[in-house]
């Protein structure tokens, strides 16, 4: 195993040594459960999702852990507003999320915690760091005091000058110090809230993901996620208040996804570029979207427009024309034993060479591709069904390209069907029916039939002019939506 990862905490990608040889732990921040997810959002979780695919497929037993933010300023601000419990807010989005992983191919995590189900382990916590003298209680309220904690900053590497010079104590706070943060907040009225030794009160934010990593997963673990905008103070906070907590590092491995740009702008609901998920999936085949966006480094930033989806769904739709093309060329072939193809293993192995670097899935994706040429061009080749060599590699390469796709979560559906669920989608976005365009191709055969070759031309020109590619065969004739659309 030669996985090496770009450690946020280090600065530089290192090789994957995990605590327990052969398990991994991991940790990824989830949403907080106020409204429906964004295309940041679905980004962060394909990303952790394939991370999470591809440790299991290199022979790993992972633990992977994804928690949902169930009370927060936010989501108590929101149910209000709306005249709801909290409870029943959280409970609303938390279909709608799951709804929405779902339709992207998200596998479930081995454990989907929800802070209020983890009360008792946050309080424990926070008398632990007041036992210690890492935090301090003030009329109800609870603050980590990050002046105890000499390693504060080490994760986003700034400096306690920079920070000191932005921070401000809020109206209400009483903290000692503008940089400590709430591990417990005092109940205030119309607010949900818990019995504490500190009063009735509710969990700070940062206070959430530590007790919850930590119960399911050890006070040290391998792998925490997130998205770059937690970096700091979240994933910064965590650090403080678990190693303050524990005495014991508590990760070996920080891991962070790069931002979503909205046609080269970043995403913000005061620019309108703000888009649902539930609004993108309108438009474009839940696969395109995760394909689009595993077809860049998921650290670096990412483009999200309308031409980079459609490309992306031009991409993709190769994919399944090889497969369906490898599927038809052998459908009536007898299967000869053959001992290992070359080729299909070569691509398993360009394949894993590409995801143990740091999951390079853009690489990953360039290296799938070239098994599609090789599909292609030896289904093409004169005699090709006579030759069972040729047969047998693609058969083998078909059948590793699929393997390997459902590492990235891709290809996982039926090739005809799927060209024919793009091609229906692509016809409404022409302004067409799948009716219009039969009565087109039978209108054309007839003409054809009476020898009327330049109405038959003219009908294809005016279909090809909307967007519809015509391709005839000994079969008959059937269609598709042209790549340039």
């Amino acid at each position: 195993m030669s996985l090496r990862l770009y450690n946020t905490l280090s600065g530089r990608k290192e090789p994957f040594e995990p605590r327990v040889p052969g398990k991994v732990g991991m940790y990824v921040c989830g949403v907080t459960v106020y409204d429906y997810c964004h295309i940041g959002h679905a980004r962060a979780n394909i990303v952790f999702d394939t991370i999470f695919r591809y440790l299991r497929y290199a022979g790993f037993d992972v633990t992977y852990v994804r928690n949902y933010t169930d009370v927060d300023d936010k989501i108590i601000n929101r149910a209000n507003q709306r005249g709801i419990s909290s409870r029943e807010l959280a409970e609303e989005f938390i279909r709608a999320f799951d709804e929405d992983m779902q339709a992207l191919g998200l596998c479930k995590p081995t454990h989907e915690p929800r802070a209020t189900d983890y009360i008792q382990q946050i309080i424990a916590m926070v008398e632990t760091l007041i036992k210690k003298g890492m935090a301090y209680a003030i009329e109800g309220d609870v603050y980590y005091s990050v002046g105890q904690f000499s390693d504060y900053l080490k994760l986003s590497k700034r400096t306690m000058e920079e920070m000191q010079a932005g921070a401000r104590i809020a109206p209400g706070e009483l903290k000692r110090n503008p940089m400590d943060f709430a591990l417990w907040k005092a109940a205030k009225p119309d607010e949900p809230s818990w019995d504490s030794p500190w009063g009735p009160g509710r969990p700070g934010w940062h206070i959430e993901c530590s007790a919850m990593s930590s119960a399911l997963l050890g006070e040290t673990f391998d792998i925490h996620g997130g998205g770059r905008d937690l970096i700091f103070p979240h994933h910064e906070n965590e650090i403080a208040q678990s190693e303050g907590a524990s005495g014991k590092p508590f990760v070996k491995y920080w891991l962070h996804n790069g931002f979503v740009n909205i046609n080269q702008e970043k995403m913000s609901k005061s620019l309108g570029n703000f888009f649902t998920i539930r609004d993108i999936l309108k438009q474009y085949d839940p696969e395109v979207v995760r394909f689009f966006l595993l077809t860049a480094h998921y650290r670096s930033p990412i483009d999200f427009s309308d031409q980079n989806l459609r490309e992306a769904r031009i991409g993709l739709s190769r994919f399944y024309e090889a497969l369906q093309t490898a599927r038809e060329a052998v459908a009536e072939l007898a299967e000869t034993p053959v001992g290992p193809v070359a080729e299909s293993d070569q691509l398993a192995e360009q394949f894993r060479v590409a995801m143990d670097d740091d999951f390079n899935t853009a690489q990953a994706i360039g290296h799938l591709f070239e098994a599609t040429h090789t599909i292609n061009r030896l289904v093409a080749e004169k005699k090709f069904r006579k030759n069972q060599e040729k047969v047998a590699t693609v058969r083998a390469v078909s059948a590793r390209l699929v393997e390997l796709g459902a590492v990235l979560g891709l290809f996982a559906s039926d090739p005809a069907d799927w060209l024919r669920r793009l091609n229906l989608r692509g016809l409404t976005d022409l302004g067409l029916t799948e009716t219009e365009v039969d009565q087109q191709i039978a209108a054309r055969l007839q003409a054809r039939q009476e020898k009327d070759f330049a109405r038959a031309d003219q009908i294809r020109d005016q279909l090809t002019a909307r967007g519809v590619e015509l391709l005839d065969s000994p079969g008959g004739t059937s269609w598709k939506i042209r790549s340039s659309s």
